[in-house]
């Protein structure tokens, strides 16, 4: 699989992103064997950077088991989701690397803002763990553009985590362009839109009660019937091109110049090797052209 530097001069990771969110139980419960499994795939099918969180119930415990053996075949990163007080953090830390198994992680960020915390106290911080050696980059998620912009005042910003997506598209004209006049590299969640992208999905779908999707925008029923035209003519497209909407959903995101990796969730061994497989399509500026046509002005209301 391609790598890209995680940020100007960054280290090197995986254009496929193996997202952990699935794997403490977010979309429905699933065995501890059925998530090692998955873990396992993805590492062998070349998906070698991994994101949790403090935040994904049971993501870095089961992690924590998957890795065993393995974690010098991965690049770990994990979200400090609690308060940015310099007491949580080192709290947070601690139960990240107790639940990960590891005395360091690759990438940590910062899960969201938290104005109430004075960005230079927060980055500082982190800066000290890095000198601990308990943290080896520094990332953020959920940022504004002038956010990025505050942060990187006090220390190296490394990578950040924006909503990215065909349909979600609002990060583009500040974000990701913060992230390139930063030199900080993109890792974008949600390309698939949490599955809408996929096709799999119908109007009225109606997700378990354990399963979070059933509160999330994408599958409400105006966002849902209002992206349904546009998404038909995604997944006529990828089909066209003899691909699937998933994979379709993931290259359009890694053709954006900021974007390092796309970061997609997977329950299954097959899912892991299917999204693996979905970074290995690389589209061509007609191919953007015409994607743009489709997509007009289209956004999911924020």
């Amino acid at each position: 699989m391609e790598q890209r530097p995680l940020g100007t001069n960054g280290p090197l990771v995986s254009v496929v992103c193996l997202g952990a969110w699935p794997l403490g139980g977010a979309m429905g419960d699933i065995s501890d064997e059925q998530a090692i499994a998955t873990v396992h795939a993805s590492i062998e099918a070349g998906a070698t950077f991994i994101d949790t969180a403090e935040g994904y119930r049971t993501s870095e415990s089961l992690l924590g088991k998957a890795l065993q053996g393995k974690r010098q075949d991965v690049f770990l990163a994990t979200k400090l989701t609690g308060d940015h007080d310099l007491d949580h953090m080192a709290t947070a830390i601690d139960n990240s690397l107790r639940n990960l198994k590891t005395d360091y992680v690759d990438l940590y960020q910062l899960h969201s803002p938290r104005p109430e915390t004075p960005i230079k106290q927060t980055m500082e911080g982190l800066l000290a763990l890095k000198d601990e050696g308990k943290i080896r980059h520094i990332g953020v998620s959920n940022f504004s553009g002038q956010q990025h912009r505050d942060a990187a005042q006090y220390g190296l910003i490394s990578s950040s985590q924006p909503r990215y997506n065909m349909l979600w598209r609002y990060s583009e004209t500040e974000v990701l362009s913060a992230c390139l006049d930063l030199g900080v590299g993109v890792m974008a969640y949600s390309p698939l839109a949490k599955g809408m992208l996929t096709g799999k999905y119908r109007p009225g779908h109606r997700f378990a009660s354990d399963d979070e999707r059933s509160q999330k925008l994408e599958f409400k029923d105006t966002a849902f019937n209002r992206a349904l035209p546009t998404d038909a003519q995604l997944l006529g497209w990828a089909t066209d091109h003899g691909r699937s909407g998933g994979d379709l959903a993931v290259a359009w995101t890694l053709a954006h110049p900021a974007v390092s990796t796309s970061i997609v969730g997977a329950k299954t061994p097959e899912q892991a090797i299917q999204n693996a497989r979905s970074g290995d399509w690389r589209l061509s500026e007609s191919d953007m052209a015409e994607l743009a046509a489709i997509l007009g002005d289209f956004n999911l209301d924020a």
